[in-house]
């Protein structure tokens, strides 16, 4: 059994915030090369929030397969224990259900649907 099968949809989720995150930051620090450390964090926050995430799923909703809709439709079912602070609960259902395909990718080594969707989320928004 592949560890991604064992996972929670919010454990994938949680690791997709991360890898989110990551590619966020590269992307930021790439293509703004001449701005201020302040302004990384500042640009990085447009693309790593709920909305933007939110966003960027229902824009890749009908192009994903049978088992990424699985992925997703599992974590935005899924019970959190938290609620968004800044979001409303379908927002942060929606960006929990991108991270959780995120992370998805990631640990099933699906490197180059992940580079597809992590480029979406930095250019569509």
């Amino acid at each position: 059994m592949k560890i991604y099968e064992t996972l929670s949809p919010l454990a994938l989720a949680f690791m997709g915030d991360a890898i989110h995150t990551a590619f966020v930051r590269e992307y930021v620090l790439t293509n703004e090369s001449n701005s201020k450390i302040s302004n990384y964090h500042n640009l990085a926050k447009k693309f790593c929030n709920a909305k933007s995430q939110k966003e960027v799923l229902e824009k890749i909703l009908p192009n994903l397969t049978n088992e990424e809709n699985e992925i997703v439709r599992r974590a935005r079912n899924a019970k959190a224990k938290h609620k968004a602070k800044n979001f409303d609960e379908e927002e942060y259902k929606k960006a929990t259900a991108f991270e959780a395909l995120i992370g998805f990718l990631y640990l099933s080594k699906q490197y180059e649907r992940l580079q597809e969707i992590l480029k979406i989320s930095v250019s569509e928004i």
